[in-house]
């Protein structure tokens, strides 16, 4: 079961090592998505692949998923954000307006933020009643059960970092005026809520981490680290699933 305690944040890769290893990774996990797409290999689409990415604010979400779809052709690959929802989709149950971001047979999709927020942002700041939160937890892992029933990867990641170091990078964004657009007034109220969102957090791992769909916390204090450890999970998840469904996984070289 996935838990912050069991997080060494002093994990931390050098620039040179981790450089190495990204563009391995890369390499391999480009091969893979064309596997996954029918284009190399048997030409059989393989399984649907969702990663979805949650995280303390400046825990290093854009950078990993950068990392995670650049070496890939922009035709096969689908990022979304999610922010609060409209008012519109408020009149929906919380989980409808996530539907269309999610893949089909060979594609893949890659989520900042998610269904995820029911039970964080909206049960700290109030936007959903105790009520309404707590029901949501059976209801996330059965819609994520019954979409692994139908074969979709679903890689769920918590990019973690302490306090401290989520403090010094908001100071260094205000510092940089070409970062600075990302902090705002929400940031520094979400910090001064900690402990809120933490004990929120700890809940959503225990009541959300299943055999189906289990969580990837990853150690994020040091950003060349986690984005290595992104991609060589989502790799052997990618691995996994193919040879579930009968396919030998290409090697790297396959994609040249």
């Amino acid at each position: 079961m996935a838990s912050l305690a069991d997080v060494d944040l002093k994990q931390k890769l050098g620039s040179k090592e981790s450089q190495v290893r990204i563009e391995a990774a890369q390499k391999r996990l480009l091969a893979l998505r064309l596997q996954l797409g029918g284009l190399i290999g048997s030409g059989q689409l393989g399984p649907p692949l969702c990663v979805l990415f949650e995280g303390w604010d400046a825990a290093g979400k854009g950078g990993a998923i950068r990392r995670l779809v650049s070496p890939l052709d922009p035709r096969h690959v689908r990022v979304s954000q999610f922010a609060a929802p409209s008012e519109d989709e408020r009149r929906h149950h919380f989980l409808h307006r996530f539907g269309p971001a999610l893949p089909g047979w060979g594609g893949m999709a890659v989520l900042d933020r998610s269904w995820y927020g029911r039970v964080l942002v909206e049960r700290v700041e109030g936007f959903a009643t105790e009520e309404e939160w707590r029901r949501a937890y059976p209801q996330i892992v059965a819609f994520e059960h019954g979409l692994a029933t139908e074969g979709l990867v679903l890689v769920k990641f918590w990019l973690h970092v302490s306090e401290d170091e989520q403090l010094r990078r908001f100071r260094a964004r205000e510092r940089d005026p070409l970062k600075r657009w990302k902090l705002t007034g929400e940031d520094w109220r979400n910090l001064a809520r900690r402990a809120d969102y933490e004990l929120a957090l700890k809940d959503m791992l225990v009541d959300t981490d299943h055999r189906a769909a289990p969580w990837s916390v990853v150690a994020a204090e040091s950003k060349p680290y986690a984005r290595v450890r992104v991609l060589e999970i989502v790799i052997e998840a990618v691995e996994n699933a193919l040879r579930a469904v009968g396919q030998e996984p290409v090697s790297a070289e396959a994609a040249l």
